[in-house]
């Protein structure tokens, strides 16, 4: 076997035993989809995500940028999937729901661990030396091009990446290295004629690309308002937002991928109690700024902060069309918050209007 081929086999070997269930290889070239990334940001699809359009933006053009000896890209994807229904599947109008990946322990935290415990047993194995940088999903790098390229999978037209055998439920992460190791090849397109995940979209946030394919226009996207977004909803697409307090997964439940993606083994992504899953709205509006740290603790719900997730909270009652709701809205009609107010109040008025 030759010399780059077995460091190669060795690498893999390593990755898996260290919690990865998906890993490859990708050439550190300049970034295949950088003109259609370019090409979306121009448009301005990408919404208020500052950080995918500012002064880091340009940084994705190449992995040399981040690492400038590096030769290769490392590319490992996690399995999160957990044993609970789909969100489309919950009909407790009282419930909330929050996004699967956001049940456990916070995956930025467990990815890097992963890959630092990589970086270490290749320095023991390998017999050589190397320089590296590990990304974990913050880094300015066009991670799902990348693992395409290494063949995890291919893009779907949810924007996800899709391993045949697996699903999508997986987080990526990379280790940029100055190995020169033997690439993989890119996975082939298998979506085919299904359009589910784009009918599915309550916001109708997969668009058309005029480059050809389909893309997200984050600026509808249930994730992005209920994530991201900073300040109010568009009322207009409150309704849509249904009962989704962080994040949502209704692209990737009804992807036929998916149906028999396996359940991980990792325990740091097991949900601490229910209130994890599929939390009262009750409960919600009731918690204090303290009580929703401790609650939300270590994990990526703390990303939407106490006045932001208050905001979805009230949104959300007020799509349950709940009148038990009405006295914990009118309290959050007062809140000191103006956004947090305005969104109660609407939420009040499509209470009463049903």
């Amino acid at each position: 076997m030759p010399v780059q081929a077995e460091i190669t086999f060795i690498i893999k070997r390593l990755a898996q035993e260290a919690g990865f269930e998906l890993v490859g290889v990708a050439p550190a070239h300049p970034a295949p989809d950088w003109d259609r990334y370019a090409d979306w940001v121009a448009r301005g699809l990408a919404g208020r995500l500052h950080y995918l359009t500012d002064h880091r933006a340009q940084l994705r053009t190449s992995p040399k940028n981040l690492l400038p000896s590096a030769r290769s890209v490392i590319c490992v994807g996690k399995l999160y999937n957990l044993p609970w229904p789909y969100s489309n599947e919950l009909s407790d109008l009282e419930c909330a729901w929050i996004s699967r990946y956001a049940w456990g322990t916070d995956y930025h935290v467990v990815i890097r661990n992963g890959l630092e415990q990589l970086a270490r047993r290749m320095r023991e194995e390998i017999g050589t030396s190397f320089e590296f940088r590990i990304c974990v999903d913050t880094a300015p790098l066009l991670e799902r091009s990348l693992a395409r390229r290494a063949g995890l999978g291919w893009i779907g037209k949810n924007t996800c990446l899709i391993n045949q055998e697996r699903g999508s439920w997986f987080f990526l992460g990379e280790m940029l290295v100055s190995l020169e190791l033997e690439p993989d090849f890119p996975a082939a397109e298998r979506c085919g004629s299904c359009t589910r995940c784009i009918e599915a979209c309550p916001t109708q946030a997969i668009v058309a690309s005029p480059q050809g394919g389909w893309e997200l226009d984050a600026r509808l996207c249930i994730s992005y308002f209920t994530i991201e977004l900073r300040g109010e909803i568009p009322s207009e697409h409150r309704a849509a937002v249904g009962r989704h307090v962080f994040g949502c997964d209704i692209c990737q439940e009804v992807c036929p991928w998916n149906r028999r993606a396996p359940i991980t083994g990792e325990p740091a992504f097991a949900p601490a109690s229910a209130e994890h899953i599929a939390p009262r709205l009750d409960r919600l509006a009731r918690l204090t700024h303290e009580e929703f740290r401790q609650l939300f603790r270590h994990t990526p719900v703390e990303r939407a902060r106490y006045t932001g997730f208050l905001r979805n909270v009230a949104v959300a009652m007020g799509n349950s069309k709940q009148a038990k709701f009405l006295p914990a809205l009118e309290r959050l009609a007062e809140h000191s918050d103006p956004v947090v107010a305005e969104h109660a109040r609407w939420a009040i008025a499509q209470i009463l209007e049903s």
